[in-house]
């Protein structure tokens, strides 16, 4: 099992324009669908009719992506706006799992930006 273990610690994720980004895929899964369709009866002759139907699987999955993208969103930025408010102190008391300072309770978990794991 040791040669599971990871030697490095793992690099911090990437933030960007990620709402952007899937929506715009999700866009080019659809438009290659629709430019794909007048040829389907020349796909379907060389059995190449699944790429047609690789393309509305991508932008049906991007509508998926695209929702939860949106969702994940919206709630780093109601988490930025809690914090940034105080509400953070307020709402942690003991046994709480957060990040306001050294006290009672579990320690940091997945996300907490310690490098102590």
């Amino acid at each position: 099992m040791a040669k599971w273990t990871p030697r490095h610690e793992a690099p911090e994720p990437l933030e960007g324009p990620v709402v952007a980004t899937i929506t715009g895929g999700t866009v080019l899964w659809f438009a290659l669908f629709v430019a794909q369709l007048p040829f389907y009866g020349w796909f379907d002759d060389r059995g190449h009719a699944w790429w047609v139907w690789t393309c509305l699987a991508g932008g049906g999955l991007g509508l998926i992506g695209i929702w939860y993208v949106r969702k994940r969103d919206a709630a780093i930025r109601r988490d930025a706006a809690r914090v940034a408010s105080g509400s953070a102190d307020s709402e942690s008391g003991p046994g709480s799992d957060s990040d306001s300072g050294p006290g009672p309770g579990p320690g940091p978990g997945p996300g907490s930006g310690s490098a102590a794991d």
